[in-house]
């Protein structure tokens, strides 16, 4: 599975969230792509995912959104599908099928250099 954003700003926190403060990377790039002529991206709702899906507290025994990605990975029903962003959720994360059959039609830009604003990784003083 391909793991994307919908903006280079949304994907650049989806990246910082991970990242320990001051562990600016140096080698890092970004592309841009295009799903192919008349291949709909599936969408998920927040409203059908399980409880508290942004965080680590889903009740037992409910459908994680990883079960979700893999069922929707496995029926194929579409090269892509969006996901609302766990650090922002009012925004989509895009994941990618890299097993369907019209991936060979996904226009993919070269990749760019993309850099930190070196003040987010700034030490926080006491």
């Amino acid at each position: 599975m391909v793991y994307a954003s919908t903006s280079l700003a949304l994907a650049a926190i989806e990246l910082f969230v991970h990242l320990e403060p001051g562990q600016a990377p140096g080698d890092l790039v970004y592309l841009s792509a295009l799903l192919a002529e008349g291949e709909p991206a599936r969408t998920i709702h927040s409203a059908e995912l399980p409880p508290a899906w942004w965080t680590d507290n889903a009740p037992a025994g409910d459908a994680t959104t990883r079960d979700l990605g893999d069922a929707w990975i496995r029926a194929g029903s579409s090269l892509a599908l969006l996901v609302p962003s766990v650090p922002i959720r009012a925004e989509w994360n895009v994941l990618v099928n890299p097993l369907h059959p019209r991936i060979g039609e996904l226009q993919i830009d070269a990749p760019l250099p993309f850099v930190f604003d070196a003040r987010m990784f700034q030490q926080a003083q006491p």
